[in-house]
């Protein structure tokens, strides 16, 4: 099958296969945009694959002060698991851990949905009796004395379970520097996207996987086939004119979200042309055996 072509990038006829999570957003604010966006950098470090993190997370996007609850600066950060309690945990652990930390940070609600998650609920703890319930309207919040002042934190936040990971493109260049041009033109686009965040180190991963190994205590390993200096010695996906290959991995709140994203991608690097970027556009799956959810690059190109 021959493959479509957009500004002379190859855009192959496949489609990225996606899983249900749990997801939510929450909205942390502080003083001023630097330690709002700091306690955010910090609670979703670490949070890059559920395969060895236990959460996939990021921010989503800044807040404008006249949009928050407390009138300051604020930063909405989604996170994501794959069970309802794994996401209860990772959220308690990295609100306690990285947001009740911070100088001057609270924490809300930023999902309305008809299941919840404690924060504030399961924090307050930490007052050692000496925290303050309050209601506003129908949201409730705990008040937990600290050095600086006061944490104030909801005391729930929304939890979705039609969240959506592993939206994904694999993009493929002559050289390492065209195609991480590309693919930081694509992030760059995608990070626009609301409801949806890129979890790897600036959106990007080179440490693409398959499923299985050689190896049995190992239940990913590096996707060979898309491995350039392997060509020759396995069964490669790769042309001889592919020196590189960046993947970009999506999560979203919902599964338009996700195809919005990577709608935006794809036309920020078929907008860039392979002289400067990328050669051909891919995706990843696993035959449409695993994950329900299917995007078809074909159905997202420009």
């Amino acid at each position: 099958m021959r493959p479509m072509i957009k500004n002379g990038i190859r855009i192959d006829e496949s489609f990225a296969e996606a899983f249900p999570m749990r997801g939510t957003a929450l909205l942390i604010t502080a003083p001023n945009r630097r330690w709002a966006r700091q306690a955010a950098v910090t609670m979703t470090g670490f949070a890059t694959s559920v395969i060895g993190c236990g959460a996939e997370a990021g921010i989503d996007c800044d807040v404008d002060a006249r949009e928050t609850p407390d009138g300051r600066p604020g930063v909405r950060v989604l996170l994501f698991a794959m069970s309802s309690d794994e996401l209860q945990k990772q959220v308690v652990n990295r609100v306690g851990q990285c947001v009740l930390t911070s100088p001057g940070s609270a924490c809300f609600s930023d999902l309305v949905a008809e299941d919840h998650l404690k924060v504030g609920d399961s924090l307050r703890y930490f007052g050692d009796g000496w925290q303050i319930s309050k209601k506003f309207d129908d949201r409730h919040f705990w008040r937990v004395p600290v050095m600086d002042g006061e944490f104030l934190c909801e005391g729930v936040t929304g939890l979705t379970k039609g969240a959506v990971g592993g939206g994904n493109l694999l993009i493929m260049g002559a050289d390492h520097e065209k195609t991480l041009r590309a693919a930081e033109a694509a992030a760059d686009a995608m990070n626009g996207v609301r409801d949806v965040v890129l979890p790897f180190p600036g959106g990007i991963v080179r440490s693409g996987s398959k499923v299985g190994s050689k190896y049995k205590v190992m239940f990913a390993s590096t996707n060979d086939a898309y491995c350039p200096s392997l060509r020759g010695q396995v069964n490669t996906a790769l042309e001889d004119d592919i020196g590189c290959v960046l993947e970009i991995v999506i999560d979203g709140l919902t599964e338009a979200a996700i195809a919005d994203a990577m709608r935006a991608g794809i036309a920020a690097i078929v907008k860039l042309g392979p002289r400067a970027g990328a050669r051909r556009i891919g995706a990843g799956n696993y035959g449409g055996k695993l994950g329900p959810f299917h995007f078809h690059l074909k159905d997202l190109l420009p």
